[in-house]
């Protein structure tokens, strides 16, 4: 099939934005020809500092096309046949308003390329539309289509320029290539009064600014990457990570040295360049005692470098940096100038570290005070006072000490004060650590500062040790009853105050520590350090009643304050929301989602509820499972029918009434079942517990196909109708089992 070339040439992009560009360039141009029934094959996707490309098939043209559509009955209103000839047969307004005359006027209707009327289809008098669409140059296509697509691209952020147009582009866009077959694909910006900047397609595109100015043609997909090479430019983005990568590799393990894994700075360094020339570099001796985060962040944030060290894991005395250009002289010049500037930068962090350690952590509490945490929510010397309290309370859940849990709960934000957090926020926690240690505080405590925001994404690793777990808890239980007190929920659009990841952390926390924690005591808890609780009303809905009073400077939670209704309903609406969360990542690892339905809502322990879903699921799984199953949902179907009739039948069962022998060995079977099932849940021992049900399948095998429970005695029906409500009560001690599909 005949190629197609599109380059879009501009100022510099950012590198962040570079990848998803390409993905919008390839969709738009997709939507766009997909109406003609053309389809993009073989496509390539570029993206660098100065272009995005796409490079694809394409049919030479559209084949002509004859269709006929089937529209509204005779007598319809002219609303619904003016809306069919406008989307089924896709005419233009003025031809809608041409044939919708005709028709109403009992007139078929006919201009080049359709024919409406009314005929007989033997099922009835409908309107019938015969289309004839001609065949299309693709190229006429890609011309109509290009201008739109161009004016209407998505950029995070886009710019005007020069003032003599609307249209925008994420830098001032310079050049349009665009090639079909060979040939250039005419087309241009301008729209109404606008004149587009004079852009218009061409031949034309450009390569390395310093190594190779000027324009030069390209009318295929081999010429365009071929040329661009002999002019200092790789075009393909995956190729200029693998030369960042690899260079730096290769000159790293020249000198004894290994790259530190940054993966998402290579690829933001590969956008940056159109030549990649790696360098190595030197780090001035006097700086290689700061912590070696600070050097990484240091050099990371402000200048791109890459971090290096030795073999033995110690951090090195070089970095290295990618130049954009192939110097005469191997690079010396460069590297030394970028040798000065990070001696500059080191030398701030350096303030920054001297400055900070002469105060202690826990002197800047006080500053804590003055950081707005949440206008609703208090500020951070506020918050740090609820953690301290709740990371005592999580203690004792979690093996840890309660005073040194609530120490680094007191000091775990202190570092938002320092000048070096000020400088670089990734570094808070790590910080507090150093400046911990600094001041003599035990290791648990200063591990636990660092260790509290963990885990921040699904690659981070959780904490393990006691402190820090219960440091780690209490900052995000208290993120998410804080924004939950003020009804500021997670919404389908958005997340602004990360709490689907606090959750997520809280569930890693419990499952990866196999922790028994009580969520909805905890939860409670959380609540209770904050004032909203003052003043709420037993409202079901807890995120709808919040008293106006909030957060009053020195104020000390009451308990009795607070109804406890209101607390139960606060802590089982965050509790549901935790659980969801639970129930996504399960069913992500292949869960049942109706196992997860039914074991949900009965525990607010999570490892005892995964443990439920576990033996719920082997026992489902087996034959003898699914005939109970079978057996349980009969005896619920006939309770809920009889319970409509004559209300709900969970009075005792008489023995006396027991009068056949299937129904005699049920009741037996039950008060057997019972005991061990009592004793097996006590102990958590879910198998042993479904294997007691399972000892109840046979003799309700044999109770429903002998025993008639609407028998037309009416006491006789009570005591069966009791005796099924007693086995599926009996049932529903370890799962919801009405829960199960199939």
């Amino acid at each position: 099939m005949p190629e197609f070339l599109l380059e879009l040439f501009s100022e510099e992009i950012p590198a962040r934005m570079q990848p998803r560009a390409a993905d919008d360039l390839k969709r738009l141009l997709t939507e766009a020809l997909a109406p003609a029934g053309l389809k993009l094959a073989e496509v390539q996707l570029f993206h660098g500092p100065r272009r995005i490309a796409l490079t694809a098939e394409l049919p030479a043209g559209t084949a002509a096309e004859t269709r006929e559509e089937r529209g509204p009955r005779q007598g319809a209103p002219p609303a619904a046949i003016e809306a069919f000839l406008r989307s089924k047969a896709g005419l233009p307004p003025e031809q809608v308003a041409r044939a919708a005359a005709a028709l109403a006027a009992g007139e078929d209707f006919a201009e080049a390329g359709v024919a409406a009327g009314f005929a007989d289809t033997g099922k009835g008098v409908f309107l019938l539309a015969r289309l004839d669409r001609p065949g299309r140059p693709t190229a006429e296509l890609l011309a109509g289509a290009l201008p739109g697509l161009l004016r209407r691209f998505p950029w995070p952020k886009s710019m005007r320029w020069g003032g003599s147009s609307a249209f925008t582009w994420v830098r001032p866009l310079k050049r349009i290539l665009c090639v079909f077959d060979g040939r250039v694909v005419p087309f241009d910006l301008r729209h109404g009064e606008d004149d587009g900047h004079g852009l218009a397609s061409g031949e034309l595109t450009e390569g390395h600014r310093i190594m190779f100015p000027g324009a030069f043609p390209a009318t295929n997909a081999v010429d365009w990457q071929r040329g661009l090479r002999m002019r200092n430019v790789v075009a393909d983005a995956a190729e200029r990570l693998a030369l960042v990568r690899d260079g730096i590799t290769t000159l790293a393990a020249a000198e004894g040295l290994v790259m530190v894994p940054d993966e998402p700075l290579l690829a933001e360094i590969a956008g940056l360049v159109e030549w990649p020339v790696p360098l190595l570099a030197r780090i001035d001796d006097a700086f290689m005692d700061l912590p070696p985060e600070v050097m990484r962040t240091t050099m990371r944030a402000n200048q791109k470098y890459v971090s290096l060290r030795e073999a033995d894991g110690r951090p090195a005395a070089r970095f290295a940096l990618v130049a954009n250009i192939a110097a005469k002289d191997g690079g010396a010049a460069i590297a030394a100038g970028n040798e000065r500037v990070l001696r500059a930068r080191l030398s701030d962090a350096r303030f920054f570290w001297d400055q900070d350690r002469k105060q202690r952590l826990e002197s800047r509490l006080p500053k804590l005070d003055t950081v707005v945490f949440h206008a609703r929510l208090g500020t951070q010397g506020q918050r740090v006072a609820r953690l301290a309290r709740l990371a005592r309370w999580l203690a004792p859940h979690v093996g840890a000490d309660p005073a040194l849990a609530a120490r680094a709960a007191k000091l775990a934000k202190a570092d938002l004060g320092t000048g070096m957090v000020g400088e670089f926020p990734e570094l808070q926690g790590l910080m507090g650590r150093y400046y911990a240690i600094h001041d003599g505080e035990v290791p648990a405590v200063a591990d636990a500062i660092a260790e509290h925001y963990r885990p921040a994404g699904p690659g981070d690793a959780v904490p393990v040790h006691p402190v820090s777990i219960a440091a780690a808890l209490a900052d995000k239980l208290d993120q998410l009853a804080g924004f939950f007190a003020v009804d500021e929920r997670p919404t389908g659009s958005g997340d602004p105050y990360a709490l689907r990841r606090a959750a997520l952390g809280v569930i890693r926390i419990i499952r990866e520590n196999a922790l028994r924690l009580p969520l909805t005591d905890a939860l409670a808890e959380a609540f209770f350090g904050f004032p909203q609780a003052v003043g709420m009303t037993s409202d079901p809905e807890f995120g709808m009643a919040v008293a106006a009073e909030v957060m009053a400077t020195g104020w000390e939670p009451a308990r009795d304050s607070a109804q406890p209704t209101m607390v139960a309903a606060f802590a089982t609406g965050v509790l549901r929301f935790l659980t969801e969360r639970l129930r996504v990542t399960l069913r992500a690892e292949g869960a049942r989602h109706d196992i997860l339905s039914a074991v949900m809502e009965r525990d607010d322990d999570l490892l005892r509820l995964l443990a439920r879903a576990e033996a719920l699921g082997d026992t489902l799984d087996s034959a003898e499972g699914a005939d109970l199953l079978a057996a349980y949902r009969r005896a619920q179907n006939i309770l809920r029918i009889e319970t409509k009739k004559d209300g709900p039948h969970d009075g005792p069962v008489e023995d006396v009434l027991l009068y056949q022998t299937e129904e005699r060995a049920l009741s037996t079977a039950i008060d057997e079942a019972r005991p061990v099932l009592d004793a097996a849940l006590t102990a958590e021992d879910f198998p042993a517990a479904m294997a007691a049900l399972a000892t109840l399948r046979t003799p309700l095998d044999a109770f429903f196909t002998a025993v008639v429970v609407n028998d037309p005695d009416a006491a006789l029906r009570r005591n069966r109708l009791a005796l099924l409500s007693r086995l599926t009560t009996a049932m529903d001690r370890v799962a919801d089992l009405s829960k199960i599909e199939g």
